[in-house]
Order: C-alpha cells, then structure tokens, then sequence
C-alpha cells in the first residue's frame, strides 16, 4: 500500500485544530494538502473522523470523487460546494459537509483527515455515511495518508 503525505497549513500534525475550525470557532473546513497519488488513480476520497469517541468513530466529514490531479482542498468549503464535481456525504451532526470538533467539555479528542486514493470514481449520489463510503471503496484503495489533530473545549 502506498502512502500518502497529508498536511496542512492550518496546524501541524499531531498539534491543536485552531478554533476557527471547530464548533467554537467559525466551522470552517481547514485547508489541507497531499502528496501526489500513485499511477491508475481516478479519484480522492477525505474522510475526518474523532476517534476518541465511545462507541464508534464520529464523523465529521466526507468528500468523494475529487479528481486525481487535485491535491488540496482550500479552507472553508461550504457544505452545498461540489466544485470540480466531488460529493459530499453526511457527518454524523446530520448535515452534509465539514462539522468540526466539538468534544465534550475538558476532553480532549484526536480527529483524523484520511486522504483516500482510488482507482476508480464512486458510483453514489452525494450523502453517503461512512460505512456506505468504506464499503465502496473495498477493492479501490491504492494509497492512502492521514493528518491528525487534536481539540480540547
């Protein structure tokens, strides 16, 4: 499995989300960076996910379907945006699009923002949940890169 190099000029790995990126913040997406995806790659998926959260992952956001040669996202993408002609899926707050952290008072949770390339485009309206994402890509993954952040209310 290849691996993808993911940053952003937001915050450094492993380092503090701003708020302007959360719920306290502005809840903008933050702006993100990857390495160029491998040869046969027809699309990216980004998925952020809280994994410090009891039962499941939460979900805070999915997009599918960006072009390969695309190789950043910029700050702020409005839940309705599907530029270039990605999707976006659902986050776990019910709404399509980014929804930032937000963990309980006094916790600190670590979110990762997983860069997914795929060797094919998703066949699947916009909305999807994560496990209709993960399902679908079984097959597809050639690479794959994470950044990760944390927050604390």
């Amino acid at each position: 499995m290849n691996t993808l190099q993911v940053s952003s000029p937001a915050f450094e790995n492993g380092r503090p989300i701003p708020a302007i990126y959360t719920r306290e913040g502005l809840d903008l997406s933050p702006p993100l960076k990857w390495s160029p995806p491998p040869e046969g790659t027809q699309s990216v998926a980004v998925i952020c996910e809280d994994v410090d959260t009891p039962k499941k992952p939460w979900v805070h956001w999915i997009l599918y379907n960006l072009p390969a040669g695309n190789m950043c996202l910029k700050e702020g993408i409005s839940h309705s945006e599907e530029p270039n002609g990605f999707l976006q899926g659902m986050n776990d707050y019910g709404e399509p699009g980014y929804g930032g952290p937000n963990p309980p008072h006094g916790k600190q949770h670590r979110y990762l923002f997983k860069v997914l390339a795929l060797d094919s485009t998703l066949n699947l309206p916009g909305g999807i949940t994560r496990e209709e994402l993960y399902h679908s890509i079984q097959g597809h993954l050639l690479a794959q890169g994470q950044l990760m952040g944390k927050f604390q209310r």
